[in-house]
C-alpha cells in the first residue's frame, strides 16, 4: 500500500503521516515514511527529532555522482539515475519504521528540471514501484514528486483539511491535479475538529471527495508539535481513531 498525504501548510498532514506510520508499525507492518515536504518535520512528529538527518536533495556529491551533473543547472545530466540502494543507505530505522527525508529543490517554481529533482523523482518512483513495505509520503500541497509513471502505484491520495475554506480549496485543487495524472482514489481527513457540527458543511464543500475520517483537536498533540515531540501516544482512543482511518484508506491491508 502506497499512501500520499497532501494538504495546505499547517493543516496537520505531517501529524496524520506520523500517526498512520506509528499505528501500522504497532500492528506489525514494515513502513517507509518519506518526508517529501521541503519544510521537513516528519522526524520530530515521529519522535525521531534528535537524530541528525541530511536530506537527499542536499547531498551534492551523491547527486553529481548519480546524475553525472557538473555544476547543476545548464548542463547535461541523467534524468533516471540509479537510486535503488539509497533507502538502505540514507534512512533512519527504528523497529519496523524506516524514515527518509527528501528535502527541497533549490529553485523557484514547480516542475523544476534539475539534478536534484531528477534524483528525488527517481527515488519516489523506486519507493512506490519496487519496495514491498507500506510507503507513506508526507508531501507538500501539490504533487511535485509524483508523475504519470508513478501515479498507478499510489493506492490513495489523502488531503488533510481543517475547518476553513482555504484548506478545502487546496483539497479541491489537489483532487484536480491528482486526476490529471491518473490518481482516482482521493479522499480527505478532517483535522483539528472541535465541533462535530462542522463535518457536514465540510463534506458538502468537498463535493465528490469522500471524507475518510476526522481527528479531534488535541491540546496534547498541539503541545507535542510545539515541543518537537512525537505525536503518537498509543492510547486506546487514539489507536482506535487512527485504525479506523487506516482501514478506510487501505481496505485490502490485513491488520
Amino acid at each position: 500500500m502506497k499512501i500520499a498525504i497532501s494538504g495546505k501548510g499547517g493543516v496537520g498532514k505531517t501529524t496524520l503521516s506520523a500517526l498512520l506510520a506509528r499505528y501500522l508499525v504497532a500492528n506489525g507492518k514494515e513502513v517507509i515514511a518519506v518526508d517529501a515536504d521541503p519544510d521537513a518535520n516528519l522526524a520530530s512528529a515521529l519522535g525521531l527529532g534528535d537524530r541528525a538527518i541530511t536530506p537527499i536533495a542536499d547531498m551534492k556529491d551523491l547527486i553529481e555522482e548519480r546524475t553525472g551533473s557538473k555544476g547543476g543547472y545548464g548542463g547535461y545530466f541523467k534524468i533516471n539515475p540509479e537510486v535503488s540502494d539509497l533507502p538502505d543507505r540514507f534512512s533512519i530505522v527504528e523497529d519496523g519504521l524506516r524514515l527518509m527525508v527528501m528535502g527541497g529543490v533549490p529553485a523557484g517554481g514547480s516542475g523544476c528540471i534539475c539534478p536534484e529533482s531528477a534524483i528525488l523523482r527517481a527515488l519516489v518512483t523506486h519507493l512506490l514501484l519496487h519496495r514491498e513495505q507500506v510507503v507513506i509520503l508526507d508531501m507538500e500541497a501539490g504533487i511535485e514528486h509524483l508523475g504519470r509513471a508513478t501515479a498507478r502505484a499510489v493506492s490513495s491520495m489523502v488531503v488533510v483539511v481543517e475547518p476553513g475554506m482555504r484548506s478545502i480549496q487546496t483539497a479541491l485543487v489537489v483532487r484536480q491535479l491528482a486526476a490529471q495524472i491518473g490518481i482516482a482514489d482521493v479522499s480527505a481527513v478532517v483535522n483539528k475538529v472541535r465541533d462535530d457540527g462542522v463535518l457536514d458543511p465540510i463534506k458538502a464543500r468537498l463535493g465528490d471527495v469522500p471524507v475518510a475520517g476526522a481527528i479531534p483537536f488535541s491540546d496534547e498533540m498541539a503541545r507535542a508539535d510545539l515541543e518537537g515531540r512525537g505525536v503518537f501516544d498509543g492510547s486506546d482512543e487514539q489507536m482506535a481513531l487512527i485504525g479506523a482511518i487506516a482501514k478506510r484508506l487501505m481496505p485490502d491491508l490485513t491488520l
